[in-house]
Protein backbone atom coordinates (compact mmCIF):
# COMPACT_ATOMS: atom_id res chain seq x y z
CA UNK A 1 0.00 0.00 0.00
CA UNK A 2 1.04 3.38 -0.66
CA UNK A 3 1.05 6.01 1.80
CA UNK A 4 -0.94 9.23 1.29
CA UNK A 5 -0.15 12.30 2.36
CA UNK A 6 -1.96 14.32 4.70
CA UNK A 7 -3.74 17.17 3.29
CA UNK A 8 -2.59 20.63 3.77
CA UNK A 9 -4.72 22.80 5.76
CA UNK A 10 -7.38 24.64 4.26
CA UNK A 11 -6.18 28.56 3.47
CA UNK A 12 -8.33 31.08 5.04
CA UNK A 13 -9.81 33.78 3.16
CA UNK A 14 -8.42 36.99 3.58
CA UNK A 15 -10.51 38.97 5.79
CA UNK A 16 -12.67 41.78 4.08
CA UNK A 17 -12.39 45.46 5.02
CA UNK A 18 -14.81 46.20 6.92
CA UNK A 19 -17.35 48.91 4.95
CA UNK A 20 -17.89 52.11 6.75
CA UNK A 21 -21.70 53.50 6.59
CA UNK A 22 -22.17 56.48 6.02
CA UNK A 23 -23.82 58.15 8.87
CA UNK A 24 -26.93 60.58 8.38
CA UNK A 25 -26.31 63.85 9.29
CA UNK A 26 -28.88 64.48 12.52
CA UNK A 27 -31.84 66.35 11.73
CA UNK A 28 -32.42 70.24 13.88
CA UNK A 29 -35.44 71.01 14.79
CA UNK A 30 -37.79 69.93 18.42
CA UNK A 31 -38.44 66.16 18.64
CA UNK A 32 -42.16 64.97 18.03
CA UNK A 33 -43.06 65.40 22.11
CA UNK A 34 -41.85 68.91 21.77
CA UNK A 35 -44.09 69.44 19.37
CA UNK A 36 -46.77 67.47 20.85
CA UNK A 37 -46.16 69.67 24.39
CA UNK A 38 -46.24 72.36 22.05
CA UNK A 39 -49.72 71.81 20.50
CA UNK A 40 -51.13 70.83 23.75
CA UNK A 41 -50.13 73.64 26.03
CA UNK A 42 -51.28 75.84 22.81
CA UNK A 43 -54.56 74.74 23.46
CA UNK A 44 -57.34 76.54 25.44
CA UNK A 45 -60.22 73.65 25.50
CA UNK A 46 -61.15 72.24 28.83
CA UNK A 47 -61.10 69.23 27.93
CA UNK A 48 -58.02 68.60 26.30
CA UNK A 49 -56.78 67.47 23.11
CA UNK A 50 -57.81 64.67 21.05
CA UNK A 51 -55.14 62.37 19.28
CA UNK A 52 -56.64 62.54 15.99
CA UNK A 53 -56.54 66.92 16.51
CA UNK A 54 -53.14 66.24 17.58
CA UNK A 55 -51.98 64.31 14.38
CA UNK A 56 -53.55 67.15 12.39
CA UNK A 57 -51.75 69.84 14.18
CA UNK A 58 -48.85 68.10 13.82
CA UNK A 59 -49.23 67.93 10.30
CA UNK A 60 -50.30 71.44 9.41
CA UNK A 61 -46.93 72.56 11.36
CA UNK A 62 -45.03 70.49 8.40
CA UNK A 63 -44.24 67.23 10.59
CA UNK A 64 -45.05 63.79 7.94
CA UNK A 65 -47.28 62.00 10.44
CA UNK A 66 -48.31 59.19 7.78
CA UNK A 67 -44.60 58.28 7.68
CA UNK A 68 -43.95 58.61 11.19
CA UNK A 69 -47.12 57.29 13.19
CA UNK A 70 -45.22 55.14 15.26
CA UNK A 71 -43.20 57.84 16.81
CA UNK A 72 -46.09 59.82 17.45
CA UNK A 73 -47.38 57.41 19.36
CA UNK A 74 -44.35 56.43 21.13
CA UNK A 75 -43.87 59.85 21.94
CA UNK A 76 -47.34 60.11 23.35
CA UNK A 77 -47.23 57.24 25.37
CA UNK A 78 -43.45 58.55 26.94
CA UNK A 79 -45.25 61.74 27.87
CA UNK A 80 -48.09 60.15 30.01
CA UNK A 81 -45.69 57.55 31.74
CA UNK A 82 -43.28 60.57 32.60
CA UNK A 83 -46.40 62.98 33.69
CA UNK A 84 -45.92 65.69 31.58
CA UNK A 85 -49.64 64.79 29.57
CA UNK A 86 -52.57 63.82 31.12
CA UNK A 87 -55.70 61.28 29.91
CA UNK A 88 -58.76 62.85 30.45
CA UNK A 89 -60.34 60.16 27.82
CA UNK A 90 -59.14 57.02 26.26
CA UNK A 91 -56.46 54.70 27.05
CA UNK A 92 -52.57 54.75 25.74
CA UNK A 93 -51.98 56.82 23.02
CA UNK A 94 -55.20 57.10 21.71
CA UNK A 95 -58.31 59.63 23.75
CA UNK A 96 -57.96 63.12 24.75
CA UNK A 97 -54.80 64.78 26.67
CA UNK A 98 -54.02 67.55 28.65
CA UNK A 99 -50.89 69.35 30.15
CA UNK A 100 -50.75 67.86 33.61
CA UNK A 101 -50.79 70.37 36.67
CA UNK A 102 -48.04 69.06 39.47
CA UNK A 103 -46.17 71.43 38.76
CA UNK A 104 -48.05 74.30 38.84
CA UNK A 105 -49.60 72.74 42.67
CA UNK A 106 -45.89 71.98 43.97
CA UNK A 107 -45.30 76.08 43.52
CA UNK A 108 -48.49 76.84 45.10
CA UNK A 109 -47.78 74.68 48.12
CA UNK A 110 -44.33 76.45 48.46
CA UNK A 111 -46.08 79.69 48.94
CA UNK A 112 -47.18 79.76 52.64
CA UNK A 113 -43.78 79.43 53.50
CA UNK A 114 -42.13 82.07 50.93
CA UNK A 115 -44.17 84.91 52.88
CA UNK A 116 -42.47 87.65 55.33
CA UNK A 117 -43.99 87.98 58.75
CA UNK A 118 -45.17 90.75 59.71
Amino acid sequence: MAEVAPAPPPVAAPAKAAKKKASKPKKSGPSVGELIVKTVAASKERGGVSAAALKKALAAGGYDVDKNKARVRTAIKSLLTKGTLVHTKGTGASGSFKMSTQESSSQEACCCCCQEVS
